[in-house]
């Protein structure tokens, strides 16, 4: 299908002050849908989970509707979808949680190319209980993380591979489900961050093999809060700590406190929003899927549009190269410095950060040290006026007007 670009630019209110949004892998912008769906749920009654009163049943309707909502958008299982404050604070608690059997001789695996939210809660981890950190390292020429890595690895130690579904950085795509099936081969269990890729892609947990999957809805247009997917039967395996008058049902046992009914609310909103680019035939799966495989072959288009605007800059190198990668170029400006660009774009209505994005590994493993460069993310409100106002802003930067 073909995306209509103005249809979907017209439900973001942030789009009016006249801005360029190239920041989305930080957090994208918000459409109405999903700030009105949040704001009706704070004027309706609303009360802890329950069947008796209004207020009780709008607060457990949220709830079942998201759990939903996100296992349509993963193609996970409501039973096995875990909410939390980030998906950073769900990993650091499951870390604790999957780790408390571990000891020497035990191992875990972690990437370079991963975010630190999926680093460091393993690292972590394994120095409380004494275990060893296996580190996998992606190919900085080419930006590729290689399943053989992970695989060369591996022992029947392994307790756990935490691999990227794609980076954050400089938006690889490595073969998650080679990477999986390796980590099960070896009896280990596998934590995929799909916080980045869910922003992208189509998403299939059981396809990718993760027996845990992560993810952000504030990074698809949705409010800050996490996600976490897995099968039912193996959160009933884990047990974390809680409070003791809290149910022991899954998944309820994970989630520590009253849940945000509206940031829940929004987060079903937002996947309603994906899934109607789509139109309204077929479940909401069914739309979803084909929503984002379309606004994956937008982005796509706009990116080939950048990467040939960038080979007419000199002093520009390009370090997002990997065959299958998101829209997330990360750039460095020979004898410039990247957060100045990000301040003179920013002068001229661009946004484009700077920096290394939690990616500390990643960036470092590519000889950018803590700095790492200037990061151009696409998101779907993107379109080809806002591709020109960044190369044109990039040109005038490096001193080399565009004709």
């Amino acid at each position: 299908m073909t995306l209509d670009v103005a249809a979907v630019r017209a439900s973001f209110p942030a789009l009016s002050a006249g801005a360029a949004h190239f920041d989305g892998p930080g957090g994208s912008q918000t459409p109405s849908e999903v700030a009105q769906a949040m704001a009706a749920v704070l004027l309706a009654p609303i009360a802890n989970r329950g069947s008796v009163t209004e207020a009780e049943r709008n607060a457990d309707a949220v709830v079942v509707a998201a759990r939903q909502a996100v296992a349509d958008l993963t193609g996970g299982d409501p039973g096995g979808v875990v909410f939390g404050r980030s998906a950073t604070a769900l990993t650091y608690e499951l870390s604790r949680v999957l780790s408390a059997g571990w000891g020497p001789g035990d191992e875990v695996v972690v990437t370079r190319l991963d975010h630190d939210a999926n680093i460091r809660p393993w690292v972590q981890a394994a120095e409380a209980r004494g275990a060893t950190v296996r580190w996998a390292d992606f190919d900085p020429a080419t930006g590729e993380l290689e399943p053989a890595v992970v695989g060369a690895l591996l022992s029947p130690s392994t307790r756990l591979v935490a691999v990227t579904g794609a980076s954050n950085l400089i938006g690889t795509r490595p073969d998650v489900a080679a990477i999986t099936a390796l980590a099960h081969q070896a009896g280990a269990l596998t934590w995929v961050d799909g916080v980045h890729l869910t922003a992208h892609a189509p998403v299939d947990v059981a396809a990718l093999g993760a027996d845990f999957y992560v993810c952000s809805p504030y990074k698809f247009l949705g409010p800050h809060c996490g996600c976490l997917v897995a099968a039912p039967a193996l959160l009933e395996t884990l047990h974390p700590d809680k409070l003791l008058p809290s149910t022991n049902a899954v998944p309820e046992r994970f989630e520590l406190g009253t849940l945000p009914y509206e940031q829940l609310a929004g987060t079903t909103a937002a996947i309603d929003f994906l899934a109607g680019i789509a139109g309204p035939e077929g479940d909401r799966r069914t739309r979803v899927t084909a929503s984002m495989a379309a606004l994956e072959e937008h982005e796509d288009r706009l990116r080939q549009r950048i990467e040939e605007g960038l080979r007419g800059l000199p002093g520009v190198t390009l370090w997002s190269r990997a065959a299958r990668r998101t829209p997330t170029l990360l750039l460095t400006l020979d004898g410039r410095d990247a957060a100045d660009a990000h301040r003179f774009l920013a002068q001229r209505g661009v946004n484009a950060p700077a920096g290394s994005f939690y990616a500390l590994e990643a960036s470092r493993h590519l000889g950018l040290g803590d700095t790492g460069g200037l990061r151009v993310g696409l998101a779907p409100y993107n379109d080809d006026t806002d591709v020109d106002r960044l190369l044109a802003g990039l040109a005038e930067f490096l001193g080399h007007r565009r004709p």
